[in-house]
C-alpha cells in the first residue's frame, strides 16, 4: 500500500510541475503566481505547498531524479571499474541518448525549457542549490570508494567531487550554448564526445579516482 501511495504522490507532483511549467513557458516565470498554478492544477495552495515548498521547485522538479545521479553511478559501478570511468561511460551514454541533462538535445520543448531556466535568475539560483546537493552526494560516494581502495580522507573526496561536478556542468552548458546558437544535436555529437574524453582525461591525470 505504501508503494501505491508513493506512486500517487509522485504522479501528483508531476502533474503540478507540468501545469506550472506550461504556464511559465507561456507567460514567463515571474508573471505566474502560485495561486494561478494551483488553480490550473485544480488543487488548493496549501496542497501545492505540501508538494513544493517553493515556486522554483515546480520548474526544477524534472531535475529531482538527477540530483544524486552521479553518486548513484559511482556507488553502483561494476567491480573493477573506477569512479571516473563509470561517470565517463554514463555521460557518453547520455550524449548518445540525447539526454537533456547533457545539454545535447534540440527537441523544441527542451530548448524552450532551457531558455526559461537560464533566462530566469531565480531558477538559476535554485538550480545551483540542486547542484550543491548533487556534489555533496557525489563526495560521499567518492569517499566511500576511496575508503574501499586506500583509505583517503573526506577533504580529498570533496575536492574531487567539486572538480567533477564543475566539469559535468561546463560540458552541459557548452552543449546548450552551441545548440542555442543554431547547431543541431546530431551535428554536435562528435564534438561533444571529444570534449568528454578530453575533460575526463584531465580529471584522470589530476585525481586519484
Amino acid at each position: 500500500m505504501s508503494g501505491l501511495r508513493e506512486r500517487k504522490k509522485e504522479q501528483t507532483r508531476q502533474a503540478l510541475s507540468d501545469a506550472a511549467i506550461a504556464l511559465f513557458l507561456e507567460r514567463g516565470f515571474d508573471a505566474v503566481s502560485v495561486a494561478e498554478i494551483a488553480d490550473a492544477a485544480d488543487v488548493s495552495k496549501p496542497t501545492l505547498f505540501r508538494y513544493f515548498p517553493a515556486k522554483e521547485d515546480l520548474a526544477l522538479h524534472r531535475f529531482a531524479d538527477h540530483e544524486d545521479e552521479a553518486a548513484r553511478v559511482v556507488a553502483g559501478r561494476p567491480a573493477g571499474v573506477s569512479p571516473l570511468d563509470a561517470l565517463r561511460a554514463h555521460v557518453l551514454d547520455g550524449l548518445e541518448r540525447r539526454d537533456p541533462v547533457t545539454g545535447l538535445c534540440d527537441h523544441p520543448t527542451v530548448l524552450a525549457f532551457q531558455r526559461l531556466l537560464y533566462g530566469t535568475p531565480a531558477l538559476v539560483a535554485r538550480m545551483y542549490a540542486y547542484q550543491g546537493r548533487s556534489e555533496a552526494a557525489l563526495a560521499q560516494a567518492l569517499g566511500e570508494a576511496r575508503g574501499e581502495m586506500r583509505g583517503g580522507d573526506a577533504l580529498d573526496a570533496k575536492v574531487a567531487a567539486g572538480q567533477i561536478a564543475a566539469v559535468l556542468r561546463i560540458l552541459a552548458e557548452e552543449n546548450v550554448r552551441r545548440i542555442g546558437a543554431g547547431e543541431s544535436a546530431d551535428a554536435l555529437y562528435g564534438t561533444a564526445v571529444e570534449a568528454v574524453e578530453r575533460a575526463f582525461g584531465g580529471l584522470r591525470e589530476g585525481l586519484g579516482y
